[in-house]
């Protein structure tokens, strides 16, 4: 045998392992996700909110097909999403949703991305790079849980486009001191305020390159929320933004974000 037939007889071994191995493991987590079970909670949830009616159906909000499956994945009530704050902020794609999260994205964008975007970057954010519904379990995670985003009830951020055309990457502009680095930073700290869980850039590596935003229930009481990297360890660009000073009092020296 050949030095390069016996080179090539590896290759096909090792590629045939890796489908193996691939194969496998996918199985053994649908097999997992299988016996899961949806908590009583989220189904309450999601109808509390529809019968509330903090969502209103329109051209970017509309029902879908109730999602049952895999396993504990998926929403009674699910939504697609096409634009948020009554179409002023777009999708890149229509996303899906359960009820809960859409008016509370529309909180932080009205209350939180679009006054930073002011500040910092002088500028409105006109459409938003983003992912959510996907049955799956937490990356990274230590313990086989599902993901919220199994359920709709959550949201990766990944780039703000602003209504001059520019586009501002988490990836790539979290770091620095500059205005889009002081824009992602005060809008991930506000995102705080609003969401149950956020993390991002320097929790971990599966976050380097955006934001998660979900609305978990860490405790009993809905009081407990998870913010990594946590807040206070976050530093705004020492940079004077281009409209500071009008009026919301953020972005200051003498009068700090949090």
């Amino acid at each position: 045998m050949s030095i390069a037939y016996g080179r090539d007889l590896i290759r096909r071994r090792a590629v045939r392992w890796g489908i193996f191995v691939a194969v496998g493991l996918a199985l053994a987590a649908c097999g997992r996700f299988a016996y899961e079970r949806r908590e009583a909670w989220r189904s309450e949830l999601e109808s509390r909110c529809m019968s509330s009616g903090a969502v209103q159906m329109s051209r970017y909000v509309q029902r879908t097909n109730a999602i049952n499956g895999p396993g504990g994945c998926g929403m009674d009530y699910p939504l697609r999403v096409a634009a948020q704050s009554h179409g002023a902020v777009s999708y890149s794609r229509p996303q899906t949703l359960a009820c809960q999260m859409v008016p509370t994205v529309d909180r932080w964008i009205d209350n939180a991305v679009q006054p930073a975007a002011q500040r910092w970057l002088g500028a409105t954010v006109v459409e938003v790079k983003a992912g959510s519904f996907a049955c799956r379990g937490m990356v990274g995670g230590s313990r086989a849980r599902m993901s919220e985003h199994a359920y709709g009830n959550a949201l990766d951020v990944f780039a703000f486009v602003l209504n001059n055309g520019q586009t501002v990457v988490v990836r790539q502009d979290w770091r620095g001191d500059t205005r889009e680095a002081g824009f992602l930073r005060e809008v991930f700290i506000r995102a705080c305020d609003h969401f149950t869980t956020v993390l991002g850039p320097g929790y971990n590596t599966f976050h380097y390159d955006h934001f998660h935003l979900d609305l978990a229930r860490h405790d009993a009481r809905w009081t407990r929320r998870v913010c990594r990297p946590r807040p206070e360890t976050i530093q705004l660009p020492q940079l004077v933004p281009p409209t500071a000073g009008f009026g919301w009092g953020f972005g200051r020296q003498d009068n700090p974000i949090r």
